[in-house]
């Protein structure tokens, strides 16, 4: 879960953002509307201030670099992203930190064995959404079984 430090930090570059657009929204206004329509608040006065905000405020988000998504927690910041989209077969895999090999694609298929981190493992090729069947050597054994590929860096990858 994000700190409240960094939704503080994300509220207020809103904030900065939308009140420096309504700032400058007004200063517009003042410059480039006639005094009448400020005499007195009315729907077509508020019409302006709030689209010139809205407008302004996504612009200036736009220019200066709006927070995307929150940081990650550190839980989160941990957490293995794909090797890539297709197995390669006979492609040389490592093993990002203790693998469940398993009988079957997903996490409710039995293990077979735990594959340590660092290890390597071949591509079939097959492969059953985000699992993918590979070969893996240990202790002088063959085994095949799926591993799930958030947790498979080519082998040529830091």
């Amino acid at each position: 879960m994000p700190s409240s430090t960094h939704i503080a930090a994300h509220f207020a570059t809103y904030i900065g953002a939308f009140g420096a657009a309504l700032v400058l929204t007004l200063c517009a206004c003042a410059w480039l509307t006639p005094r009448s329509w400020w005499r007195r608040p009315n729907a077509r006065a508020l019409g302006v201030l709030a689209a010139g905000t809205a407008a302004g405020g996504a612009l200036l988000l736009a220019l200066f670099g709006a927070p995307g998504t929150l940081p990650p927690s550190a839980e989160l910041a941990e957490a293995p992203l794909p090797a890539s989209d297709v197995p390669v077969a006979g492609a040389p895999y490592r093993v990002r930190d203790a693998l469940n090999l398993r009988v079957a694609g997903g996490i409710g298929a039995e293990r077979l064995l735990v594959v340590p981190g660092g290890a390597r493992v071949i591509a079939t090729g097959r492969r059953d959404g985000d699992w993918w069947q590979v070969r893996a050597t240990l202790d002088g054994q063959d085994v095949e079984g799926w591993a799930s590929s958030l947790w498979l860096r080519r082998a040529d990858e830091r």
